[in-house]
């Protein structure tokens, strides 16, 4: 709880100073984890909710072929960057896995209700700074699980 506290504060922080509200992107791969799990926290409201559905939010967390995706309607089951419908996390652990090509692999570990749980980012580096390409379950991805639940 503490962290997730200490992380919406980050988030806030960089915020004020600018370095999260460029239009696009993060400016490193571990920076662009941390802040979407910093909207699963405990704080303020603003970053409690999950991580926001609308066009800026995309433009800064996804690559352009994610980005339509993840603000369209759909009656998804549950949130898949945490895998479940509610959240309470532990503290988020990410490790970069590897780096192929264009692309960085990074792995989110943490625990939500008694339950651990491991996410791989795939990241990519553009002009505007590091975005989401996709993120991988052990059963599924981001990409496939936002366009089986469309509506």
């Amino acid at each position: 709880m503490r962290q997730a506290k200490f992380l919406a504060g980050l988030s806030l922080a960089a915020a004020a100073l600018g370095v999260a509200t460029a239009d696009a992107g993060f400016r490193s791969p571990g920076s662009l984890v941390r802040n979407v799990y910093a909207h699963y926290g405990n704080g303020s409201s603003e970053f409690s909710n999950g991580l926001p559905r609308d066009d800026a939010t995309a433009r800064q967390f996804f690559d352009p072929g994610l980005r339509n995706a993840w603000t369209a309607p759909h009656d998804a089951p549950y949130d898949f960057l945490v895998q479940s419908p509610t959240w309470r996390l532990g503290a988020v652990s990410i490790a970069i896995l590897r780096r192929q090509f264009d692309k960085t692999y990074v792995t989110a570990r943490f625990d939500n209700q008694g339950r651990t749980i491991t996410l791989n980012f795939i990241v990519v580096n553009g002009p505007e700074g590091w975005v989401i390409s996709d993120v991988e379950s052990p059963h599924d991805s981001l990409r496939l699980f936002l366009a089986q639940f469309r509506r």
